[in-house]
């Protein structure tokens, strides 16, 4: 297993006592899955990415990556947010070699390898431009580039799409397909569209809210999927399923508060 969840619980404390946000989380995940998390709000998805990101501690449990205990944050987990997180005086390319320069990375090879995946997500031509002077998909391709290019085992993803217009969303979600075929990188993603989930992943773990847990896993096999594939009944069967499953947990939560 690459990344592997264990009996994983995150506790706040509040004036009135510890909030469980997450509750006895289980994944595993294999190397070169494509895996959704997808959840309401509520549900500490994000919460979770930041436990496997090491951005925070969980309260018991532990989070493995290829075997080695996540402990805080690593050059092992490669991590794009939802906001692009560029540096808005830096270049595409001063962006993407950032990391590299932090981990000491000669200048050339840092150089060398960011070019390297700048054409990997089609941005070699405007590796000289700064972020104001591109599209908000191109900036979230720069971003998955500065995250991709320590060459980490596991890519994640914090609603990375969720800004965007549905058109440049879409072009995002054929991106982000071809770039996992292409890569065979292990991608972990959090979102609340419930059909980007099914389009983008080959798994689901569905989470209710109020704490956090796992609801259901659900396997995802589509042929190969192009925009014309959401107009299938059997895509519409998956995301049907997992639209009336948060919308009883929605409810569950509604009444427990």
């Amino acid at each position: 297993m690459y990344l592997q969840i264990n009996s994983l619980n995150k506790n706040f404390e509040t004036k009135d006592g510890p909030l469980v946000v997450l509750k006895d989380i289980n994944m595993l995940i294999e190397q070169g899955e494509y895996i959704c998390a997808v959840g309401a709000s509520g549900s500490g998805k994000s919460t979770l990415l930041r436990q496997i990101a090491g951005l925070d501690t969980p309260t018991s449990g532990q989070i493995t990556v290829d075997g080695k205990r996540v402990t805080g944050p690593g050059p092992d987990r490669g991590m794009v947010f939802q906001q692009y997180t560029l540096y808005p005086w830096m270049s595409v390319q001063q962006n993407t070699e950032f990391g590299l320069k932090l981990l000491g990375v000669p200048k050339k090879v840092r150089r060398e390898q960011a070019s390297y995946y700048l054409n990997v997500v089609g941005l070699t031509e405007f590796s000289q431009a700064l972020p104001k002077q591109l599209s908000g998909g191109m900036k979230q391709r720069a971003a998955i580039a500065r995250a991709l290019v320590s060459e980490p085992k596991v890519l994640l993803m914090d609603e990375p799409f969720g800004a965007l217009d549905i058109h440049t969303k879409e072009s995002m979600h054929e991106f982000m397909l071809d770039l996992w075929r292409r890569t065979n990188i292990t991608i972990f993603m959090i979102t609340h569209d419930v059909e980007e989930a099914v389009f983008l992943s080959n798994r689901i773990y569905a989470l209710g809210a109020r704490p956090g847990t796992v609801r259901k896993e659900m396997s995802i096999n589509l042929p190969e999927r192009t925009q014309s594939i959401k107009r299938q009944s059997k895509f519409q069967d998956y995301r049907d399923e997992l639209m009336d499953l948060m919308r009883k947990h929605g409810q569950e939560a509604l009444a427990a508060a």
